[in-house]
């Protein structure tokens, strides 16, 4: 376990590999709540705090669970199985002890249980930081804790990067067959060109 790996982990999931731009996943709540900022930094903060803490619980499961007995194959299913429960649980929680929190999110907290960026992180996880036979690697659960809240930074750069830029075109004069979706897409694929950047030039 070293610093310089860490700060791998942290470039790599924010800005070459982002969750978004880059590996196209939770493209869903990225178009559809990213029209101003004030949502889109609750959805991006939510997302945050499920991608971190489900990387920890998955990686327990898979370390101590799955590889032991040999189940490494129910990987995806139980990931999911983790990751709604989780985010059922952190819903109930907070309406419990903080409704005014819980009103804040809104939808939000619900739209993470189908967020695939959140099952995607788990399984990038138990990818990297394992070996071929089942072994975690040194510090694989740091590094896997890390990723979690690397890759909920991403998120949430694309997201309010995307939410700043959709908020100034309102005040333009767009063509009534490019509002809404279709030029999120649009400015969606820019941005995406615009981080492959971060790739450096390859022949």
């Amino acid at each position: 376990m070293n610093a310089s790996m860490f700060l791998t982990i942290f470039i790599s999931a924010v800005f070459i590999n982002n969750v978004i731009l880059s590996r196209f996943l939770g493209l869903c709540s990225f178009i559809a709540i990213s029209k101003e900022t004030r949502p889109a930094l609750a959805m991006s903060l939510a997302v945050m705090f499920v991608t971190t803490m489900s990387s920890i619980i998955t990686w327990l499961i898979y370390r101590f669970l799955l590889i032991p007995f040999n189940m490494a194959y129910l990987r995806t299913i139980s990931f999911i199985l983790v990751i709604a429960t989780f985010v059922q649980l952190v819903e109930m929680i907070i309406r419990k002890f903080a409704p005014a929190l819980y009103r804040f999110f809104g939808i939000y907290l619900p739209l993470i249980t189908v967020n695939c960026a959140v099952l995607g992180v788990a399984v990038l996880n138990s990818d990297m930081f394992f070996t071929a036979d089942g072994k975690s690697m040194s510090g694989g659960f740091l590094y896997a804790a890390f990723q979690g809240i690397c890759v909920g930074l991403g998120y949430t750069l694309a997201m309010l990067l995307m939410s700043a830029i959709r908020e100034r075109l309102e005040l333009c004069n767009v063509p009534k067959a490019l509002k809404d979706f279709p030029l999120g897409f649009i400015i969606a694929s820019i941005m995406s060109m615009a981080f492959m950047g971060f790739n450096g030039f390859r022949i």
